[in-house]
């Protein structure tokens, strides 16, 4: 009865738009295609938003070239979109330099206000909104964790996308959560993909005692070999997302990716309906997530204790 009601409900907003004969253009810039996209797109459809009939998609990857970002967005502008969604603060801030009339939407950016994508969480202004992570914030609870699971941690490896404007304030605020915790952190700034196997080189001669990922798009599109270079090394990683834990990582805390995608499409959904970007205030995510791997942690020969365990919000044996 539920699924016919929705259905009901559903019908008469496809039929509205569909009635209306617009066919609204959409263009999606990111660095590569991850599934917790696909959130978006499943979101508009009850929406009335139904792409091949009156939703066209411009989707745009970089695929580890971010300079990329500004021809993508002159694209946007001569193709003449309703509307942009960014997945990462790069391609917005380009997008940013590029037009100041086309609304444009970040599901989950970056420090948006020390980025300078928006004036402010409460009054965006221009032509910006979305949603925010909370990265920076929730340093020092990522690393209490850690230090929760291996008391003797000392020094850990922070890997972080220092070409990303978005993550100094994260990198930041790393480093004032390991002071209050008595830690020493090691950064490996990565700017391309080549870079991310001369970290690696840094952590085999420095031998830290775990590591950290401040994720954006470059790390979480080679979040695979990352993650295995974890494993070889027996290092502990603590990530930001459940799909590094799924992936084989050790364990995460943060925002869930996919619901934070789902929720751009209420974005979406406002500004073609009319809604100015400077008017809709850019939402945190209040409720974050602990992902455990138990079968990574045996696998490297570590015991996360029972108490971690039973706080966490999934875990996988």
């Amino acid at each position: 009865m539920s699924l016919a009601t929705a259905a009901l409900v559903a019908f008469p907003l496809r039929s509205r738009a569909q009635a209306s004969g617009k066919v609204w253009r959409m263009g999606f810039i990111a660095h590569g295609h991850e599934p917790f996209y696909d959130a978006l797109f499943e979101s508009l459809v009850p929406l009335g938003y139904v792409e091949g009939r009156n939703l066209v998609v411009e989707r745009r990857y970089a695929e580890g070239h971010p300079e990329r970002f500004l021809e993508f967005a002159a694209e946007m502008v001569r193709l003449k979109a309703d509307v942009i969604v960014v997945s990462t603060t790069p391609a917005a801030l380009a997008v940013k330099a590029t037009t100041t009339e086309i609304p444009v939407v970040f599901p989950n950016a970056i420090s948006p206000v020390e980025s300078g994508l928006v004036a402010s969480l409460a009054s965006p202004g221009g032509n910006i909104t979305g949603g925010a992570a909370q990265t920076a914030i929730l340093s020092t609870k990522r690393l209490a964790i850690l230090k929760e699971v291996l008391p003797s941690l000392s020094r850990t490896a922070v890997l972080w996308n220092a070409a990303n404007p978005a993550l100094a304030y994260p990198w930041k605020e790393s480093q004032i959560a390991a002071n209050s915790l008595g830690l020493n952190l090691e950064s490996l700034e990565v700017r391309k993909p080549e870079d991310i196997d001369l970290a690696f080189k840094a952590v085999v001669q420095d031998q830290p005692d775990a590591l950290i990922v401040l994720q954006d798009a470059l790390t979480l599109q080679h979040r695979k070999e990352i993650i295995e270079f974890a494993a070889q090394r027996r290092l502990p990683g603590m990530f930001v997302a459940r799909e590094w834990v799924l992936a084989g990582g050790l364990m995460s805390y943060g925002e869930n990716l996919a619901e934070m995608y789902r929720r751009g499409a209420y974005f979406v959904d406002k500004i073609l309906k009319g809604a100015k970007p400077a008017d809709l205030p850019v939402e945190q995510v209040t409720k974050f997530e602990l992902v455990l791997n138990l079968k990574t942690a045996k696998a490297m020969g570590w015991t996360i204790p029972p108490a971690i365990v039973a706080t966490a919000d999934e875990v996988i044996e």
